[in-house]
C-alpha cells in the first residue's frame, strides 16, 4: 500500500492531515505515532527517513500535520502545547479505530515533549522515543524572545520561525509556564529512547540529560555526534531510524494476523518503489533489503540496483549449495569467497549463443575455496559451484508471468 493520505479530527474539531507509511508486504508487526518539531511538517525530511526505517521493520508509521500546520486545518495561533498533546492522543484515537493502536511514540524537538505528555493517556504505548526533545517545552519560548513584550502588552504578535511568519498569543506562553514535565517523566510507565546531538545550537544537551535523570528504566541514550538540531543531514536521520527499529522490536509483540504461513514466507517477494526517485523497498520471506540506482542515472545509492541484486542471488547459491554439499560429505571447507561482474557484449564474440546479432549478457564468477582441501575434493567443489538452482535457472532461462492480482491498477494479460 506504501504512503496513504489519511485525515482525521484533531482535538479542536479540525480536521488534520497524515500520511500513514505502510510496510512491504503483509500486516505490520506494530503501529508508530510520529510528532515532528515545532512549527515542521509531516514531511520533514528526517521525518520521511525514519518512518522508512521503521517499515523496513514492519512498523507502520502514522506522521500528522499539527493542527494549524502543513496541510491541516486550523489556525496555529490558537494552538499550544497542550493542544499539541491532545492532537497526539487524537491520533492515537484514530489509529486505534481505524487500524491499531499505536505501541510506539515517536517526538521530535517540541514534538518529543508533547510525546513524553501524552504517553500516559495512551495505553496502548509500550516505547517512547525522543529526538533532541527539551526537558520543558517552555524551552521554544527563546524562540520568540524578542516580541515576548509585545506578546504580553498587545496579545499576540507576529513572529518569524526558520523563515516563515506565525501569529503567537499570549495563551500560548501562558500555557508553556504552566507545563510541568518532571512528574510526567517520572510516571511514563514504558521504555524511553533518548536521541540527542551534544552540539545541537537549539535544544542543548543538557535537556537530554534532565529527561534521562527524570527518568525511571528502562531507559536509554544515543548520541548523535555531530548532527545538527533538524538531522539535516540524511545520514543522521537514516542512523537514528535504523537504531529506533532496532530498539523498538524489543517492546513490540506482533498482532497473529501478522504472522505469516512460514510455507508462504519462504516462497514471497514483494518489492514496491514510491512516487519518485528509484530506491526500492524489497520483503523476501519476511526480511527486508532495498535497491536503488547510482547517482549518476539519477538514483540516490541507497543500495545495490537491480543487476546487483541479481549477482548476488548467483553468489549466495553458489555459496550455500557448496557448504551444504561440503557438510554433507563432512569435508574440511572452511569458508567460501564468490566475486562476480556482469557485462554486455556484443554478439559477434559470444559465441553461437549470440547468434543473430544484439547483445549477449555475460556473467563472470570466480570462486574461491578455503581450506585442506585435496585435489579431488577441489575439483568435485568446481563441478558443484555451476550446479546451484539459481546458476540453472539462469541458464536455461525461466517463464515470466506477469497475473493480475484483481485490484484496481493490476497489470496482467491482454485480455
Amino acid at each position: 500500500m506504501g504512503s496513504i493520505r489519511v485525515d482525521f479530527e484533531g482535538s479542536a474539531g479540525e480536521r488534520l492531515a497524515a500520511r500513514l507509511d505502510m510496510p512491504v508486504g503483509g500486516a505490520p508487526l506494530a503501529y508508530a505515532l510520529f510528532a515532528h518539531c515545532f512549527t515542521c511538517s509531516k514531511n520533514l525530511n528526517a521525518v520521511v527517513h525514519i518512518a522508512r526505517a521503521l517499515n523496513r521493520a514492519r512498523i507502520a508509521v502514522l506522521r500528522f500535520d499539527f493542527t494549524g500546520l502543513g496541510d491541516s486545518e486550523g489556525d496555529f495561533a490558537d494552538t499550544n502545547f497542550s493542544s499539541n498533546v491532545a492532537d497526539l492522543v487524537a491520533a492515537a484515537r484514530y489509529l486505534e479505530e481505524a487500524y491499531e493502536a499505536p505501541s510506539i511514540l515517536i517526538g521530535h524537538s517540541f514534538g518529543g515533549a508533547a510525546g513524553l505528555r501524552a504517553a500516559s493517556e495512551i495505553p496502548s504505548v509500550r516505547a517512547v522515543a525522543t529526538i533532541a526533545a527539551p526537558a520543558d517545552p517552555g524551552h521554544v519560548a527563546h524562540l520568540i524572545a524578542s516580541s515576548r513584550d509585545e506578546i504580553e502588552a498587545r496579545g499576540e504578535a507576529d513572529v518569524v520561525i526558520a523563515g516563515r511568519r506565525f501569529t503567537i498569543r499570549k495563551q500560548f506562553l501562558d500555557d508553556l509556564q504552566a507545563a510541568r514535565m518532571e512528574e510526567s517523566i517520572a510516571g511514563l510507565g514504558c521504555a524511553l529512547l533518548i536521541f540527542h546531538s551534544p552540539v545541537d545550537s537549539i535544544v542543548g544537551i543538557e535537556n537530554a540529560e534532565q529527561i534521562y535523570r527524570a527518568a525511571r528504566h528502562p531507559k536509554s541514550f544515543i548520541s548523535l555526534d555531530r548532527a545538527d538540531h533538524l538531522l539535516a543531514d540524511s545520514d543522521d536521520s537514516v542512523y537514528v531510524g535504523a537504531m529506533l527499529a532496532a530498539w523498538a522490536a524489543k517492546y513490540i509483540d506482533a498482532a497473529p494476523e501478522a504472522a505469516e504461513e512460514e510455507s508462504d514466507r519462504e516462497k514471497s517477494v514483494v518489492v514496491r518503489t514510491g512516487p519518485k526517485g528509484y530506491r526500492t523497498e524489497i520483503l523476501a520471506a519476511g526480511h527486508p533489503l532495498v535497491a536503488d540506482e547510482p547517482v549518476s542515472v539519477g538514483g540516490s545509492d541507497t543500495g545495490p540496483n537491480p543487476w546487483g541484486l541479481l549477482l548476488a542471488a548467483l553468489g549466495a547459491c553458489t555459496t550455500i549449495t557448496l557448504r551444504m554439499y561440503a557438510d554433507r560429505k563432512e569435508w574440511p571447507l572452511e569458508g567460501i569467497q564468490v566475486a562476480l561482474r556482469h557485462q554486455r557484449i556484443p554478439a559477434a564474440t559470444g559465441g553461437a549463443s549470440g547468434a543473430g546479432g544484439g547483445v549477449v549478457d555475460e556473467i563472470e564468477q570466480v570462486v574461491a575455496l578455503e581450506g585442506s582441501l585435496d585435489e579431488a575434493q577441489l575439483a568435485r567443489l568446481c563441478e558443484i559451484a555451476a550446479r546451484c538452482p539459481v546458476h540453472r535457472t539462469l541458464e536455461r532461462g525461466a517463464n515470466i508471468m506477469t497475473v493480475p492480482s484483481g485490484d484496481p491498477g493490476s497489470c496482467g494479460p491482454a485480455s
